[in-house]
Protein backbone atom coordinates (compact mmCIF):
# COMPACT_ATOMS: atom_id res chain seq x y z
CA UNK A 1 0.00 0.00 0.00
CA UNK A 2 3.39 2.58 0.60
CA UNK A 3 4.85 1.55 -2.93
CA UNK A 4 1.28 2.84 -4.22
CA UNK A 5 0.71 5.92 -2.26
CA UNK A 6 4.69 7.12 -3.13
CA UNK A 7 4.01 5.93 -6.45
CA UNK A 8 0.67 7.91 -7.07
CA UNK A 9 2.35 11.08 -5.32
CA UNK A 10 5.81 10.62 -7.18
CA UNK A 11 3.70 11.34 -10.66
CA UNK A 12 0.96 13.16 -9.46
CA UNK A 13 3.29 16.07 -8.37
CA UNK A 14 4.80 16.12 -11.48
CA UNK A 15 1.48 15.79 -13.73
CA UNK A 16 -0.63 18.76 -12.21
CA UNK A 17 -3.42 19.30 -14.76
CA UNK A 18 -2.40 23.09 -16.17
CA UNK A 19 -5.00 24.62 -18.92
CA UNK A 20 -4.29 23.53 -22.70
CA UNK A 21 -3.58 27.35 -23.29
CA UNK A 22 -2.12 28.99 -21.16
CA UNK A 23 -2.08 33.02 -21.50
CA UNK A 24 1.79 34.38 -21.36
CA UNK A 25 3.18 37.60 -22.50
CA UNK A 26 5.36 37.96 -25.68
CA UNK A 27 8.20 38.70 -23.51
CA UNK A 28 7.73 35.47 -21.64
CA UNK A 29 8.23 33.48 -24.46
CA UNK A 30 10.45 35.59 -26.87
CA UNK A 31 13.04 38.32 -27.07
CA UNK A 32 14.06 40.65 -30.06
CA UNK A 33 16.63 39.80 -32.40
CA UNK A 34 19.96 41.04 -31.77
CA UNK A 35 19.45 41.88 -28.13
CA UNK A 36 21.41 39.22 -26.10
CA UNK A 37 24.00 39.32 -23.76
CA UNK A 38 27.77 38.36 -23.90
CA UNK A 39 29.76 36.14 -22.27
CA UNK A 40 33.09 37.26 -20.41
CA UNK A 41 35.76 35.03 -18.60
CA UNK A 42 38.75 35.94 -16.62
CA UNK A 43 41.64 34.24 -14.33
CA UNK A 44 41.71 35.61 -10.57
CA UNK A 45 42.95 34.65 -7.38
CA UNK A 46 40.76 33.59 -4.32
CA UNK A 47 42.39 34.47 -1.27
CA UNK A 48 41.85 34.13 2.94
CA UNK A 49 40.89 30.20 2.60
CA UNK A 50 41.46 28.10 5.31
CA UNK A 51 43.95 25.65 4.01
CA UNK A 52 41.66 24.50 1.65
CA UNK A 53 43.27 26.33 -1.51
CA UNK A 54 45.18 24.95 -4.05
CA UNK A 55 48.73 22.28 -2.57
CA UNK A 56 51.68 22.54 -3.67
CA UNK A 57 51.68 20.44 -7.04
CA UNK A 58 49.50 23.31 -8.64
CA UNK A 59 51.97 25.97 -9.34
CA UNK A 60 49.86 28.38 -11.43
CA UNK A 61 48.71 30.18 -8.12
CA UNK A 62 52.02 30.29 -6.62
CA UNK A 63 53.17 32.31 -9.66
CA UNK A 64 50.02 34.49 -9.88
CA UNK A 65 51.02 35.21 -6.25
CA UNK A 66 54.66 36.44 -7.32
CA UNK A 67 53.01 38.39 -9.93
CA UNK A 68 50.49 40.01 -8.03
CA UNK A 69 52.90 41.04 -5.17
CA UNK A 70 55.72 42.25 -7.82
CA UNK A 71 52.81 44.75 -9.15
CA UNK A 72 52.56 45.47 -5.06
CA UNK A 73 56.37 46.76 -4.90
CA UNK A 74 57.57 43.49 -3.60
CA UNK A 75 60.02 41.36 -4.93
CA UNK A 76 60.18 37.65 -4.62
CA UNK A 77 63.29 35.48 -5.79
CA UNK A 78 61.51 32.66 -6.93
CA UNK A 79 58.47 31.10 -5.95
CA UNK A 80 60.35 27.97 -4.40
CA UNK A 81 60.03 29.43 -1.26
CA UNK A 82 56.00 30.51 -1.04
CA UNK A 83 54.30 28.02 1.09
CA UNK A 84 50.59 29.08 1.83
CA UNK A 85 47.21 27.06 1.69
CA UNK A 86 44.88 29.26 1.75
CA UNK A 87 45.07 30.70 -1.97
CA UNK A 88 43.26 29.40 -5.38
CA UNK A 89 43.59 29.66 -8.88
CA UNK A 90 39.81 30.07 -9.93
CA UNK A 91 37.85 31.00 -13.00
CA UNK A 92 35.50 33.78 -13.32
CA UNK A 93 32.59 33.70 -15.72
CA UNK A 94 29.48 36.36 -15.87
CA UNK A 95 27.20 37.76 -18.99
CA UNK A 96 27.96 41.23 -19.73
CA UNK A 97 24.33 42.18 -19.98
CA UNK A 98 22.79 44.12 -23.54
CA UNK A 99 22.73 47.88 -23.32
CA UNK A 100 25.24 47.83 -20.49
CA UNK A 101 26.69 51.01 -19.82
CA UNK A 102 29.95 51.69 -17.65
CA UNK A 103 29.23 51.08 -13.86
CA UNK A 104 26.26 48.95 -13.85
CA UNK A 105 26.68 45.72 -11.70
CA UNK A 106 26.76 42.12 -12.56
CA UNK A 107 26.97 38.67 -11.09
CA UNK A 108 29.73 36.49 -11.64
CA UNK A 109 31.27 32.74 -10.92
CA UNK A 110 33.77 31.37 -9.86
CA UNK A 111 35.02 28.33 -9.88
CA UNK A 112 37.98 26.58 -8.96
CA UNK A 113 40.68 25.09 -11.44
CA UNK A 114 43.25 23.62 -8.99
CA UNK A 115 43.05 21.12 -6.22
CA UNK A 116 41.17 23.19 -4.00
CA UNK A 117 39.14 21.12 -1.55
CA UNK A 118 37.06 24.24 -0.71
CA UNK A 119 36.23 28.30 -1.51
CA UNK A 120 34.33 28.61 1.57
CA UNK A 121 35.35 32.23 3.24
CA UNK A 122 37.20 32.90 0.70
CA UNK A 123 37.70 36.76 -1.41
CA UNK A 124 38.27 37.05 -5.37
CA UNK A 125 40.73 39.52 -5.82
CA UNK A 126 40.49 42.32 -8.88
CA UNK A 127 40.18 40.17 -11.87
CA UNK A 128 39.02 41.50 -15.49
CA UNK A 129 36.55 39.72 -17.43
CA UNK A 130 37.62 39.60 -21.18
CA UNK A 131 35.57 39.25 -23.95
CA UNK A 132 35.54 37.07 -26.99
CA UNK A 133 37.61 39.67 -29.05
CA UNK A 134 40.12 40.43 -26.30
CA UNK A 135 39.52 43.79 -24.69
CA UNK A 136 38.37 43.70 -20.87
CA UNK A 137 34.78 44.64 -20.17
CA UNK A 138 34.35 44.11 -16.89
CA UNK A 139 36.29 43.63 -13.50
CA UNK A 140 35.07 41.19 -10.42
CA UNK A 141 36.25 40.99 -7.00
CA UNK A 142 34.34 40.44 -3.39
CA UNK A 143 33.41 37.51 -1.11
CA UNK A 144 32.24 34.40 -2.45
CA UNK A 145 28.50 32.92 -1.48
CA UNK A 146 29.00 28.80 -1.45
CA UNK A 147 25.80 26.64 -1.85
CA UNK A 148 27.36 24.16 0.31
CA UNK A 149 30.72 23.46 2.41
CA UNK A 150 32.72 20.90 3.86
CA UNK A 151 34.21 20.14 7.34
CA UNK A 152 36.58 17.48 8.45
CA UNK A 153 39.32 15.54 6.54
CA UNK A 154 39.68 12.99 3.67
CA UNK A 155 38.73 10.42 6.07
CA UNK A 156 36.22 11.42 8.76
CA UNK A 157 34.98 15.02 6.70
CA UNK A 158 31.66 15.88 5.16
CA UNK A 159 31.01 17.61 2.34
CA UNK A 160 27.61 19.33 0.98
CA UNK A 161 26.80 20.05 -2.55
CA UNK A 162 29.84 21.55 -4.41
CA UNK A 163 32.05 23.82 -1.95
CA UNK A 164 34.55 24.51 -5.18
CA UNK A 165 32.27 26.66 -6.91
CA UNK A 166 30.46 29.86 -5.50
CA UNK A 167 29.17 33.29 -6.76
CA UNK A 168 29.62 37.28 -6.40
CA UNK A 169 26.04 38.95 -6.52
CA UNK A 170 26.76 41.86 -7.92
CA UNK A 171 30.56 41.18 -7.95
CA UNK A 172 31.15 42.29 -11.57
CA UNK A 173 31.30 46.45 -12.31
CA UNK A 174 31.10 46.82 -16.38
CA UNK A 175 34.36 49.43 -17.26
CA UNK A 176 33.62 49.71 -20.69
CA UNK A 177 30.22 49.99 -22.37
CA UNK A 178 29.06 48.19 -25.13
CA UNK A 179 29.91 49.93 -28.80
CA UNK A 180 26.67 49.18 -30.84
CA UNK A 181 24.35 51.97 -30.12
CA UNK A 182 21.00 51.45 -30.83
CA UNK A 183 19.60 53.45 -33.84
CA UNK A 184 17.54 57.02 -33.29
CA UNK A 185 14.73 55.56 -36.00
CA UNK A 186 13.97 51.59 -36.68
CA UNK A 187 11.34 51.07 -39.45
CA UNK A 188 11.11 46.80 -38.84
CA UNK A 189 11.85 44.73 -35.72
CA UNK A 190 12.61 40.25 -35.51
CA UNK A 191 10.80 38.50 -32.87
CA UNK A 192 11.98 35.21 -32.02
CA UNK A 193 10.51 33.02 -30.21
CA UNK A 194 12.88 30.69 -27.32
CA UNK A 195 11.08 27.35 -28.98
CA UNK A 196 10.07 26.71 -32.84
CA UNK A 197 6.19 26.13 -33.03
CA UNK A 198 4.20 27.51 -36.00
CA UNK A 199 1.15 27.37 -33.86
CA UNK A 200 2.15 29.62 -31.61
CA UNK A 201 4.13 31.86 -34.35
CA UNK A 202 0.58 32.28 -36.07
CA UNK A 203 -1.01 33.49 -32.78
CA UNK A 204 1.99 35.73 -32.12
CA UNK A 205 1.28 37.18 -35.24
CA UNK A 206 -2.45 37.46 -34.29
CA UNK A 207 -2.19 39.17 -31.67
CA UNK A 208 0.26 42.10 -32.46
CA UNK A 209 -1.95 42.66 -35.47
CA UNK A 210 -4.87 42.62 -33.18
CA UNK A 211 -3.34 45.07 -30.86
CA UNK A 212 -2.33 47.54 -33.47
CA UNK A 213 -4.94 47.37 -35.74
CA UNK A 214 -3.53 46.67 -38.41
CA UNK A 215 -1.43 43.85 -40.48
CA UNK A 216 2.14 44.87 -39.48
CA UNK A 217 3.29 41.46 -38.35
CA UNK A 218 4.14 38.53 -40.29
CA UNK A 219 5.22 35.34 -39.88
CA UNK A 220 9.36 34.55 -41.25
CA UNK A 221 9.30 30.50 -40.07
CA UNK A 222 8.45 28.43 -37.07
CA UNK A 223 10.38 30.45 -34.90
CA UNK A 224 10.87 34.61 -36.52
CA UNK A 225 7.84 37.13 -36.62
CA UNK A 226 8.93 40.63 -38.55
CA UNK A 227 7.50 43.80 -37.27
CA UNK A 228 6.93 46.62 -38.93
CA UNK A 229 7.34 49.35 -36.71
CA UNK A 230 4.30 52.28 -37.27
CA UNK A 231 4.60 55.40 -38.18
CA UNK A 232 3.95 56.97 -34.52
CA UNK A 233 6.67 54.91 -32.85
CA UNK A 234 9.50 55.37 -35.33
CA UNK A 235 11.49 57.55 -33.34
CA UNK A 236 10.28 55.83 -30.20
CA UNK A 237 11.40 52.22 -30.79
CA UNK A 238 11.52 51.48 -27.24
CA UNK A 239 8.34 52.08 -26.75
CA UNK A 240 6.79 50.10 -29.07
CA UNK A 241 8.89 47.04 -28.03
CA UNK A 242 7.67 47.64 -24.46
CA UNK A 243 3.91 47.40 -25.75
CA UNK A 244 4.66 44.08 -28.14
CA UNK A 245 6.60 42.71 -24.90
CA UNK A 246 3.27 43.10 -22.54
CA UNK A 247 0.91 41.50 -25.49
CA UNK A 248 -0.95 38.27 -24.03
CA UNK A 249 -0.71 35.39 -26.20
CA UNK A 250 -2.27 31.82 -25.52
CA UNK A 251 0.52 29.08 -25.75
CA UNK A 252 -0.06 26.19 -27.29
CA UNK A 253 2.41 23.48 -25.90
CA UNK A 254 2.80 20.27 -27.46
CA UNK A 255 2.03 16.62 -25.54
CA UNK A 256 5.58 15.30 -23.67
CA UNK A 257 6.35 13.00 -21.09
CA UNK A 258 9.65 13.65 -19.63
CA UNK A 259 11.58 10.95 -17.53
CA UNK A 260 14.38 10.83 -15.62
CA UNK A 261 15.58 6.79 -15.18
CA UNK A 262 18.54 8.01 -12.93
CA UNK A 263 16.26 9.95 -10.05
CA UNK A 264 13.10 8.00 -10.83
CA UNK A 265 11.35 11.25 -12.22
CA UNK A 266 8.33 11.00 -14.47
CA UNK A 267 6.90 14.06 -15.58
CA UNK A 268 3.72 14.31 -17.69
CA UNK A 269 1.75 16.95 -19.84
CA UNK A 270 -2.05 17.29 -19.25
CA UNK A 271 -2.38 17.46 -23.49
CA UNK A 272 -0.97 13.53 -23.53
CA UNK A 273 -3.36 10.75 -24.84
CA UNK A 274 -3.54 6.93 -24.57
CA UNK A 275 -4.81 5.26 -27.19
CA UNK A 276 -6.46 1.54 -26.29
CA UNK A 277 -3.95 -0.80 -25.30
CA UNK A 278 -3.18 -3.68 -22.21
CA UNK A 279 -0.93 -3.39 -19.89
CA UNK A 280 0.31 -6.38 -18.00
CA UNK A 281 2.69 -6.33 -15.02
CA UNK A 282 4.62 -9.39 -13.75
CA UNK A 283 7.84 -10.35 -11.85
CA UNK A 284 9.80 -13.48 -11.45
CA UNK A 285 11.53 -14.46 -8.30
CA UNK A 286 14.20 -16.31 -7.97
CA UNK A 287 15.51 -17.12 -4.40
CA UNK A 288 18.61 -19.45 -3.77
CA UNK A 289 19.15 -20.50 -0.07
CA UNK A 290 22.41 -22.36 0.98
CA UNK A 291 22.13 -24.30 4.47
CA UNK A 292 25.09 -25.75 6.34
CA UNK A 293 24.39 -29.29 7.89
CA UNK A 294 26.78 -31.06 10.07
CA UNK A 295 27.78 -34.88 9.96
CA UNK A 296 28.62 -35.94 13.64
CA UNK A 297 30.14 -39.54 13.46
CA UNK A 298 29.33 -42.30 15.58
CA UNK A 299 31.35 -42.36 18.73
CA UNK A 300 34.15 -44.43 18.78
CA UNK A 301 34.27 -44.43 15.17
CA UNK A 302 37.54 -42.78 12.91
CA UNK A 303 34.98 -40.63 11.08
CA UNK A 304 35.50 -36.92 11.09
CA UNK A 305 32.86 -34.01 11.82
CA UNK A 306 32.39 -32.93 8.32
CA UNK A 307 30.06 -29.76 7.40
CA UNK A 308 27.48 -30.45 4.53
CA UNK A 309 26.07 -27.74 2.04
CA UNK A 310 22.49 -28.16 1.53
CA UNK A 311 20.99 -25.67 -1.84
CA UNK A 312 17.42 -25.01 -2.39
CA UNK A 313 15.86 -23.05 -5.12
CA UNK A 314 12.52 -21.79 -5.08
CA UNK A 315 11.40 -19.55 -7.92
CA UNK A 316 7.98 -17.30 -7.22
CA UNK A 317 6.48 -16.11 -10.30
CA UNK A 318 3.81 -13.01 -9.29
CA UNK A 319 0.55 -13.22 -11.63
CA UNK A 320 0.16 -10.74 -14.51
CA UNK A 321 -2.38 -8.18 -13.40
CA UNK A 322 -3.90 -6.92 -17.15
CA UNK A 323 -5.10 -3.05 -17.16
CA UNK A 324 -6.48 -2.14 -20.45
CA UNK A 325 -7.00 1.30 -21.13
CA UNK A 326 -10.18 2.77 -23.79
CA UNK A 327 -10.04 5.34 -26.53
CA UNK A 328 -8.74 8.47 -25.59
CA UNK A 329 -7.64 7.93 -21.86
CA UNK A 330 -6.28 10.26 -20.31
CA UNK A 331 -3.63 11.40 -17.81
CA UNK A 332 -5.54 10.55 -15.03
CA UNK A 333 -6.55 6.98 -16.77
CA UNK A 334 -2.86 6.47 -17.00
CA UNK A 335 -1.74 7.15 -13.63
CA UNK A 336 -4.79 5.13 -11.98
CA UNK A 337 -3.76 2.36 -13.76
CA UNK A 338 0.06 2.45 -12.86
CA UNK A 339 -1.00 2.56 -9.64
CA UNK A 340 -3.58 0.33 -9.80
CA UNK A 341 -0.51 -2.50 -10.92
CA UNK A 342 1.37 -1.24 -8.13
CA UNK A 343 4.42 -0.12 -10.02
CA UNK A 344 7.58 1.88 -8.87
CA UNK A 345 8.20 4.93 -10.48
CA UNK A 346 11.22 3.04 -12.59
CA UNK A 347 8.78 0.57 -13.65
CA UNK A 348 6.91 3.46 -14.95
CA UNK A 349 9.03 4.58 -17.46
CA UNK A 350 9.74 1.38 -18.49
CA UNK A 351 6.18 1.00 -19.10
CA UNK A 352 5.73 4.29 -20.66
CA UNK A 353 8.96 3.21 -22.65
CA UNK A 354 7.42 0.35 -23.83
CA UNK A 355 3.98 1.93 -24.64
CA UNK A 356 5.44 4.67 -26.91
CA UNK A 357 7.18 1.94 -28.75
CA UNK A 358 3.79 0.29 -28.92
CA UNK A 359 2.39 3.48 -30.89
CA UNK A 360 -0.46 4.33 -28.07
CA UNK A 361 1.53 6.89 -26.26
CA UNK A 362 0.00 9.91 -28.37
CA UNK A 363 3.18 12.57 -26.93
CA UNK A 364 6.58 13.02 -27.45
CA UNK A 365 8.68 10.89 -24.60
CA UNK A 366 12.11 12.60 -23.86
CA UNK A 367 14.25 10.62 -21.52
CA UNK A 368 17.02 12.45 -19.71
Amino acid sequence: MNMKKQLLASILICSLSVPAFAQARIKDIGHISGVRGNSLLGYGLVIGLNKTGDKKQTAFPQQTLVNMLSQLGLTLNGNSNIRVENIAGVIVTGTLPAFARSGSRMDVTVSSIGDATSLQGGILLRTPLIGPNGQTYAIAEGPLVLGGYSAGNAATGITVNHPTVGRIPNGGTVEVSLTTAAPQSVESLDLILDQMDFTNVGRVVSAINESFGGPIASALDGVSVRMAVPPDYRNKWVEFISVVENIGVHVDTKAKVVVNERTGTVVIGSDVTIAPVSIAHGSLSIQIETQFDVSQPLPYSRGQTTVVPQQSVRADEQKSNFVTLSKESTVDDLIRALNALGVTPRDTIAILEAIKAAGALQAELEVL
